[in-house]
């Protein structure tokens, strides 16, 4: 008897290890290795950040339906555990959690610079890969980690575009020369809005631009009074704004009551891009340039793809995009899933190691960005940003060429 019952002990113990095997072959959760490929998938999904978080979700939520709807991954569908990063310690916490507990082996995220660049550490020491798909501070890639691909482009790209479009666009519709203009910056004090405004000045030195104030802020104040006067008395041609939701309906509403006025307003993405921006603030927003991720009154023929990607959009969520970030994480994840299924398993070194060999040409995705991750930093070379515009309630792309759909529209 004695025999017997250890022997059924010992079968009892060679089962539970080959069930343990197969769960950590898979790469997370319950699911036997022949069901699914898991993905973690790291956003603000409440909190104060959950407006943009959940918008930039739903566009990797919307690229695993399509794509399971297809038969998914060389036959396994694609499962996405979630994780509510609500802040940079929540981050730190879910993507701990995600790697540890449910085994997940890669991890896609996360709309916020902070978030990323906290749950991108604990990936980096796990031996995770992150792919960031929204974020845009360049710290984030600017480390040089083993594990961390971004797809989008980052804060110094959409500075670039600033200075650019102030040096070939603007001057000339105001009729001035390039130095003689006066641009102001003003700035949420987060690394999304401290990067943008430091690289833009360093930009605007190198090409001749007259910076003649600079205004960083705390993104949650009630309160802009004295920045909007202090812009005021600065007297700017252009204002290079960078903002989330709040702040930026608060900056329109006071500088509206404070009679702040300038000739060419630039957002940078944020919430100058959100239609909810422009219901809140009404005609305000009219004239205001944005320079953000592709939005979606874009010249179709560079951005083949962005049609049935709206379609699946509305079909789920009854209601058009509202905003481009939906867009940018559909566009990346798509990316993910190329990469996956070249590899055909969910290992960070092999998917990192076929990633750089990875090239996309611009005007062939539904953003329009080409694809070639930085050898050494896993920055995407070819993500860029787009000059939009809001005219009559409508956010329509203005420049680039090859891209816009109107004329840029300056009134002196």
């Amino acid at each position: 008897m004695k025999k017997i019952l250890m022997f059924l002990m010992v079968a009892v113990l060679v089962v539970l290890t080959a069930c343990n095997s197969n769960k950590a072959s898979n790469g997370g959760g319950s699911n036997v290795e022949s069901e699914t490929f898991d993905i973690g998938a790291l956003f603000p999904l409440s909190g104060s950040l959950a407006l943009l978080g959940e918008e930039s979700f739903r566009g990797v939520e919307l690229a695993v339906e399509e794509v399971n709807g297809n038969g998914g991954v060389n036959g396994k569908k694609i499962k996405l555990v979630k994780g509510d990063a609500v802040d940079p310690d929540a981050a730190q916490s879910e993507a701990n959690r995600l790697i540890n507990q449910e085994n997940i082996k890669t991890i896609v995220g996360s709309f916020s610079s902070g978030i990323s660049f906290a749950a991108s550490e604990v990936a980096e020491r796990n031996g995770v890969l992150f792919w960031e798909l929204g974020a845009v501070a360049d710290s984030i890639t600017d480390r040089s980690y083993k594990y961390v691909l971004r797809t989008n482009p980052p804060a110094s790209y959409f500075s670039k575009v600033n200075i650019d479009f102030i040096k070939e666009v603007v001057a000339n519709k105001l009729g001035k020369n390039v130095g003689d203009l006066k641009v102001a910056i003003v700035h949420e004090d987060s690394s999304y809005g401290t990067t943008i405004a430091e690289e833009a000045k360093k930009l605007a030195d190198t090409e001749g631009i007259n910076i003649v104030t600079t205004q960083g802020y705390s993104s949650g104040t009630n309160d802009l009074s004295s920045v909007v006067l202090n812009l005021k008395k600065a007297e700017p041609d252009v204002l290079i704004a960078v903002a989330y939701l709040n702040d930026a309906i608060l900056l329109a509403r006071q500088s509206e009551e404070l009679g702040f006025k300038v000739p060419v307003f630039i957002g940078n993405g944020g919430g100058h891009t959100m239609t909810d921006f422009r219901d809140a603030v009404g005609d305000m927003a009219n004239g205001l340039f944005n320079i953000d991720f592709p939005q979606y009154s874009i010249n179709r023929d560079f951005t083949p793809g962005m049609d049935e990607f709206i379609e699946l959009y509305k079909n789920k969520y009854d209601h058009e995009p509202r905003s481009g970030h939906s867009l940018a994480n559909y566009m990346g994840f798509k990316v993910v899933l190329d990469v996956l299924t070249e590899v055909g398993e969910v290992d960070p070194d092999k998917l990192k190691e076929a990633a750089l060999k990875y090239t996309v040409e611009a005007g062939t995705t539904a953003t329009g960005w080409g694809v070639e991750f930085n050898q050494e930093t896993g920055q995407n070379r070819n993500g860029q940003p787009y000059v939009n515009q809001w005219i009559n309630g409508e956010l329509l792309t203005v420049w680039p060429k090859d891209v816009s759909i109107e004329e840029p529209q300056v009134n002196n």
